[in-house]
């Protein structure tokens, strides 16, 4: 009687097996044709690719045009070289189809290019080098496998060296927009080096020695001249692929409603010239709370901060 009861038992969990099998295979066919009716040619144009035909089959991706000029810095790209123009048709087809990052760029862009233009113009760098941050950092706080720190990705050595503070209470590398300031004292330098400010621009990657050991050894002063590593061949063009894109969204299929865009968070300062033995207490004196303190003042390490004697900090709160 047992084993009868064994083999029943069995026979109905096949059964039972058989039975959501076949449910699944239905379910998921039923899928695939309801997908299918939605690329079909006649709903192509509410997507809008009015020029993909239903001999184009369904649709999964396209490959877009490279404009027909580029430039940074003022400086123009020679795009009638086969070899450059196969490298920044990498970086646009990459960032076009990485559409949850480059959606993300776009929104945080609206709310910090415009700090960092008044930065770079105050201090008589080009424009185009407000994008070195979105390809560094992505416009986040990040720290790199080599430790470099910030939106900027600047190094200890160098943050210091840039006039930035950086202990176990304050980094302001953190700072986006002391950051910047330092950053544009490198790229100062690098250019009474090179005299080009695309060499500039990759050397924030490859560092001066390294493209002066570079230019020196390959006896050209062109960086699209010149056989670099990896990350740094493709450094310049992945700027000039965010540049692209962030400048005519549109054009490569990005459509964000303005309502989306992030926009620069109302605040006020406060000068503090005292220690502060406890940054949630003080923050909940000042009518906030630790969260948004942090949130505002990303170069506070620590949860106090000591203030020596004729020093001031300037910390951001927000707005009442």
């Amino acid at each position: 009687m047992e084993y009868f009861l064994k083999k029943y038992r069995i026979e109905l969990l096949v059964i039972t097996g058989l039975t959501v099998l076949l449910f699944l295979v239905i379910f998921i066919n039923s899928r695939v044709e309801h997908l299918e009716e939605v690329v079909d040619s006649e709903n192509i144009t509410e997507v809008g690719f009015e020029n993909i035909t239903q001999e184009d089959g369904p649709l999964t991706a396209i490959s877009y045009d490279l404009p027909q000029r580029l430039s940074f810095a003022g400086e123009e790209v020679p795009l009638d070289r086969s070899d450059l123009r196969e490298q920044i048709d990498q970086e646009l087809q990459i960032n076009i189809y990485f559409h949850s990052n480059t959606i993300f760029l776009i929104k945080r862009a609206n709310k910090w290019l415009p700090q960092f233009e008044s930065i770079l113009e105050r201090n008589g760098i080009p424009d185009d080098f407000k994008y070195l941050p979105l390809i560094e950092s992505g416009l986040l706080n990040v720290v790199s496998p080599a430790n470099a720190v910030g939106f900027w990705q600047i190094v200890k050595s160098a943050g210091k060296e840039n006039g930035l503070e950086i202990s176990n209470e304050v980094d302001q590398r953190y700072d986006p927009i002391k950051a910047a300031e330092a950053a544009c004292k490198y790229f100062k330098k690098a250019y009474e080096k090179f005299g080009n400010w695309t060499l500039v621009a990759a050397s924030y990657n490859r560092g001066v020695s390294g493209m002066d050991k570079a230019i020196k050894k390959q006896k050209v002063d062109s960086y699209y001249d010149l056989f670099l590593n990896e990350e740094t061949s493709r450094y310049v063009f992945r700027i000039l692929a965010i540049k692209e894109i962030i400048e005519n969204p549109e054009r490569y299929g990005f459509k964000i409603n303005p309502k989306h865009l992030y926009q620069q968070d109302s605040i006020r300062y406060v000068e503090v010239s005292r220690t502060i033995p406890d940054l949630v207490d003080f923050s909940l004196e000042q009518g906030t709370n630790y969260k948004l303190l942090k949130r505002y003042n990303p170069w506070l390490r620590d949860d106090r901060l000591t203030v020596k004697r004729n020093e001031t900090y300037t910390i951001a709160l927000p707005a009442i």
